[in-house]
């Protein structure tokens, strides 16, 4: 199911929550090895798709997040951790739902194109927290075999607090491997029009870089603001399906943990 007609239905809310659980928002375990804790929050998001002629709107979002001392549960995503994460390194076994594709209804440049499918993505991921902020790394791989494709994603982030403000800018490098790229930006040769050459992707890596500001009301209740841009890597910009190097994002909302 492509991202823009997800959001229109209710199952948005387990998309709401991968969205929107940002450093300082994850639900925080209570009740010392065996406790848990959850949130529940609202949130508008606005973020421009890369493809041709796509309408991007705004949209509503419901946040769900659980966390507790084993599993992390962030709408689609699931992870299992592999180590208790009282010291700075954090070993998880990763699960999720990926929103990535389209259907040719979905913008006229794209009529004559085949669907290109969402899956669920599996891998691992591992953090260090330290000084300098929080380094991490995820690789994952396309389960479901619709583009038999691999990602890797190099994260660094930092938190600042300044009383009940904080701030938190991050940067990421995401590598696409080929199969990737060509299942969701290439273009077949029976899929070829007039304005649309056929088109083999290449891996590519994209650039993202982010910024949350967050404002405790009350204790366990925050406002937040998350602000970002990705630069898309040079073989996703040669697509004929493509029409921008850089795909902006916003998100506002509320987020309450119990």
């Amino acid at each position: 199911m492509p991202l823009h007609r997800f959001f229109s239905t209710p199952a948005a809310l387990l998309l709401g929550a991968c969205l929107w659980a940002q450093p300082g928002l994850a639900a925080e375990p209570k009740g010392g090895a065996g406790g848990s804790s959850w949130g529940l929050g609202l949130g508008l998001g606005y973020e421009r798709s890369p493809y041709r002629d796509f309408d991007d709107k705004a949209r509503l979002l419901p946040i769900l997040i659980y966390e507790s001392r084993w599993l992390s549960v962030a709408g689609p995503g699931l992870d299992l951790k592999l180590l208790p994460e009282t010291g700075p390194w954090s070993v998880r076994l990763r699960a999720r739902y990926g929103f990535e594709g389209y259907e040719a209804e979905d913008s006229p440049h794209l009529a004559g194109m085949a669907e290109r499918k969402g899956g669920v993505w599996l891998g691992a991921a591992l953090g260090w927290q330290g000084d300098v902020g929080r380094l991490s790394a995820e690789l994952l791989g396309d389960a479901s075999g619709h583009s038999e494709g691999r990602q890797l994603r190099l994260q660094w982030e930092r938190r600042y607090a300044f009383g009940r403000v904080d701030l938190t800018p991050r940067l990421a490098a995401v590598s696409l491997d080929r199969k990737y790229v060509d299942y969701y930006y290439g273009v077949r040769a029976g899929e070829a029009r007039a304005g649309r050459a056929a088109h083999a992707g290449d891996s590519a890596t994209n650039i993202e870089l982010g910024l949350r500001l967050g404002y405790q009301l009350a204790p366990r209740q925050i406002l937040f603001m998350d602000v970002a841009n990705t630069r898309l890597g040079s073989a996703i910009q040669d697509s004929p399906l493509v029409e921008r190097r850089n795909v902006p994002g916003l998100r506002l909302g509320y987020l309450h943990r119990f």
